[in-house]
């Protein structure tokens, strides 16, 4: 296959077999595959929310002090291809139709034999590790899909840290309905005798973390932000300081605070497992971290920002943000959802805030919500929803009817911002 031809295939498979959490069948895939995963050592990083920032600021510091690292994260905005990197470079065109090639021709082996065919998330995760294995990656930062315990990333043996970023309730419909029984499928990554580090949890979600790690025997830190202190901050980005140093992160939103201090917890363990970081490379890790769509501004005049909440816990995140940067402002929203997501949570905790409310149906996905469905729940909590029929059309409202002094707030989910930042960055030419 060409890159054409296996992003076709990827894009068949999406449709055609639906997600399902176990092990057994990435197990067959990567047994047949010469399992490439047991020759990389790995970060692990699962959680709710904060597992794209934890993983950008490691990868950051952890590439300028000169390792080969790589990086495996879902979805990515800009560049398919994005979600595979080694070095600070994406995955060659030519490389992932080589590699899908591989992985394509043992899942029609598999399915010979008798096997179901793996999910396209199974499928990028083989080729990923295959091309990890390939670059000759030093530590590989590996995203959970979804859980933990039985996603795809769970095959690896090798796990140096099992990261946990804040849990929260999400996906119940495959994790479980208490925050304890998702606790205990994202704590599924830790291993026998591995490091963990976990940003301080709800004392249900903390309970069960701990247990595991006791029964891993595996050290566990806790890494708590509440004692670092924000020195200055705006919707471009803070200043905080942890343990005696000042850090500059470029990224916004109130929780990112709690995102470096996990990222720094980890960076210090692992200087004790081969992979030694200073504090000055540390520092200008967390400053240089980049980590799109996450409270990111695409426009100061007026100021529109993306944001990829998309569940509870990240409306709440995002709710704070709202209060602390932008009281009394005149917010539009642009929101598009997933129709499996707690959506209804979202606009309950959100929708208040806004003077107007755009609503989208996220392009090209099954699992999309209706503009108009999305703009009725909206009403029961803002009358002012207004369902438009393409992206286009909902950016090109928001800015004609935004003062310079407004703020623009598209979120919901990451599905969407990709297509809406090109549609932003071409307004700004015309102007």
């Amino acid at each position: 296959m060409n890159y054409q031809e296996s992003r076709e295939y990827i894009d068949r498979v999406t449709r055609e077999i639906p997600s399902v959490l176990g092990l057994d069948h990435m197990r067959e895939l990567m047994k047949r595959l010469g399992n490439p995963q047991d020759d990389l050592k790995f970060v692990h990083v699962a959680g709710t929310n904060g597992k794209g920032s934890v993983i950008a600021f490691l990868y950051s510091a952890l590439s300028r002090s000169g390792y080969r690292i790589g990086r495996y994260v879902s979805p990515t905005l800009y560049s398919y291809r994005g979600r595979i990197e080694v070095a600070g470079s994406r995955i060659e065109k030519e490389s992932f139709a080589a590699y899908l090639t591989q992985v394509a021709d043992a899942i029609t082996a598999m399915t010979r034999d008798g096997y179901p065919h793996p999910t396209a998330f199974e499928i990028e995760t083989a080729v990923a590790f295959l091309y990890f294995k390939n670059k000759n990656c030093d530590l590989v930062l590996l995203e959970v899909g979804m859980g933990g315990n039985l996603d795809a990333t769970n095959i690896i043996k090798n796990t140096l840290l099992a990261v946990l970023v804040s849990v929260s309730m999400d996906h119940m419909s495959f994790l479980g309905n208490t925050l304890s029984e998702i606790a205990e499928k994202k704590a599924g990554i830790i291993k026998d005798g591995c490091h963990v580090v976990t940003a301080l949890q709800k004392p249900e979600a903390m309970e069960v973390i701990e247990q595991t790690c006791k029964k891993h025997q595996a050290v566990c830190t806790v890494a708590d932000a509440s004692r670092a202190e924000t020195l200055e901050e705006s919707c471009l980005g803070q200043t905080i300081r942890y343990r005696g140093e000042t850090y500059q992160i470029p990224l916004a939103g109130v929780y990112q605070k709690e995102n470096a201090v996990v990222a720094l917890n980890a960076l210090e363990v692992l200087n004790g497992l081969g992979f030694p970081t200073s504090q000055e490379q540390r520092k200008e890790g967390l400053e240089k971290a980049s980590w799109d769509g996450r409270f990111t501004v695409l426009c100061k005049e007026p100021l529109l920002i993306v944001d990829g909440a998309h569940n509870p816990a990240a409306a709440d995140m995002l709710a704070a943000s709202i209060e602390h940067y932008f009281k009394g402002k005149h917010l539009i929203y642009i929101m598009g959802v997933f129709a499996d997501k707690d959506y209804k949570s979202v606009i309950r905790k959100t929708a208040h805030f806004a003077d107007k409310i755009f609503t989208i149906q996220t392009p090209d996905n099954v699992r999309a919500l209706p503009a108009e469905e999305l703009a009725e729940a909206v009403r029961e909590h803002n009358p002012n929803a207004e369902a438009k029929h393409s992206i286009r059309e909902a950016v090109e409202e928001a800015f004609a009817i935004a003062k310079p002094e407004d703020v623009i707030l598209a979120f919901g989910s990451l599905s969407f911002i990709g297509e809406m930042t090109d549609i932003v960055e071409e307004h700004k030419k015309q102007k």
